[in-house]
């Protein structure tokens, strides 16, 4: 296996395991908060073939990794319902802070590995070290994008369902005017590159500690 088929391999399988957890944590957050319909529909599990939708994460984050672009993905959202659940505003707030605040987890503990692993160059063999600082390099950069790429309060993201918590009552008709141009506005946001700052801002010192640059 040449040096980019190990890169592609290793980055979707991370970004597999990212939405997973991604996904699960809405599911459990949502259980303790009072609904079930996840957990009965066994999506809280690190399993990646319960979470996977063909397209956001398998035929998107190979086409971006063949192009040499940064791998990015997503998978299919786990079913959540809020009726007759105690202080439905507060659930939503907890169950759509979950999805990113898991992959903040993540890639806090895999920093946590490659400093580690850093500490132990001298004592590790270097076909060891090298394929799992890969590994543990990848989880950084794909759970930290994943975390504040849903962050942004554009419909259907995380981002939003934590703003539509927050807005008081007499704001109401903001997050439904979102609702109905989510899409629309997602689109526009992400092809024309509107994101490419913040991405920069937060992710560009990230990387340039996790490869040493």
């Amino acid at each position: 296996m040449n040096d980019k088929t190990f890169q592609i391999v290793v980055q979707v399988v991370v970004l597999l395991f990212a939405v997973s957890f991604h996904e699960s944590a809405h599911g459990w957050v949502a259980m303790k908060c009072g609904d079930n319909t996840a957990r009965d529909l066994g999506r809280i599990t690190l399993n990646p073939l319960k979470h996977i939708d063909p397209i956001g994460s398998v035929f998107f984050p190979l086409m971006l990794a063949f192009a040499g672009l940064p791998i990015f993905g997503w998978a299919k959202p786990v079913p959540i319902s809020l009726r007759g659940v105690p202080k439905p505003r507060q659930a939503n707030l907890l169950i759509s802070g979950a999805g990113p605040v898991s992959n903040m987890l993540v890639a806090i503990g895999s920093a946590v590995v490659c400093l580690v692993l850093r500490l132990s160059v001298d004592a590790v063999p270097r076909e060891v070290l090298v394929p799992l600082y890969a590994l543990a390099a990848a989880s950084v950069m794909v759970n930290s994008a994943l975390a504040v790429f849903n962050l942004v309060p554009i419909p259907p993201l995380d981002g939003f369902g934590v703003l539509e918590s927050l807005l008081p009552p007499s704001l109401a008709h903001v997050a439904i005017w979102l609702r109905r141009f989510g899409f629309i506005l997602l689109a526009i946001v992400i092809f024309t590159g509107a994101l490419g700052p913040l991405f920069k801002l937060v992710l560009g010192p990230i990387s340039r500690w996790v490869y040493l640059q």
